[in-house]
């Protein structure tokens, strides 16, 4: 699949890091969602998705989409188990023949973000600043990070500072959960079950958008659309 540069490079350098930092195994979903292709408005329409899981990520999940010659999709998140607190790490790019109409990235919290993430994220901040285009979060966006980045991506370096900061929050994140798995900071009970329905909240929202399903929607079915939603772009076991 021929994507935009910058979402194919993305797709590739989280998934490296994944493989630098954690002990992947394959995740199992249902096996006819991993590939599909459909139409839409006459223009081909394929999905693929990549997924894994580790000791500490129930979940590592990318899904890239190309519909026709016009637009491009990645789509990411990290799930951690819920005996972790760790936060949610998800991107999300469009790309069009015009560039990168919308980015976005954050690190959303499932308990208060930790110093050690905090510390990192402070730093990096005021090099979020050099995105001339910031752009409005959804009504539904609270579940987001005051880190979160959502920007249009307006030149070439622009796009190195995202793919540079998306980097630096993937690597973080399995850092921290690195940490945190070996030095047994695992949670039981009460505080297990808090992060859990913070995950599931954080999925509720986010199939609130309703840009993803319409187009799913159009090119799938309803029926196919809400199950593709539920057990493969944000599910909570």
């Amino acid at each position: 699949m021929q994507l935009n540069p910058l979402i194919g490079d993305l797709a590739k350098q989280i998934e490296l890091i994944w493989q630098q930092q954690l002990d992947l195994s394959t995740y199992q979903m249902p096996e006819d969602l991993g590939y599909v292709e459909g139409t839409l408005e006459g223009e081909k329409v394929v999905i693929k998705n990549y997924c894994y899981q580790s000791p500490t990520f129930r979940k590592l999940h990318i899904e890239v989409a190309r519909i026709g010659d016009n637009v491009d999709i990645l789509h990411c998140v990290m799930y951690p188990h819920s005996c972790y607190e760790l936060p949610i790490f998800g991107a999300d790019l469009v790309g069009t023949k015009h560039g990168i109409s919308a980015a976005i990235a954050d690190l959303s919290p499932t308990v208060p973000l930790s110093e050690a993430f905090t510390s990192q994220l402070n730093q990096w901040q005021p090099q979020t600043q050099h995105f001339s285009q910031p752009r409005e979060l959804p009504a539904w966006g609270s579940i987001f990070s005051p880190y979160c980045i959502f920007v249009r991506l307006n030149e070439a370096a622009e796009e190195k500072l995202f793919l540079e900061l998306v980097q630096n929050y993937v690597t973080l994140n399995c850092q921290v959960a690195n940490h945190l798995a070996a030095t047994g900071q695992n949670k039981t009970g009460d505080r297990q079950q808090e992060i859990l329905a913070h995950q599931q909240f954080y999925c509720a929202q986010q199939r609130q958008n309703d840009k993803t399903r319409r187009i799913l929607e159009k090119v799938f079915g309803a029926e196919w659309a809400d199950r593709y939603i539920n057990t493969v772009l944000f599910d909570v076991s």
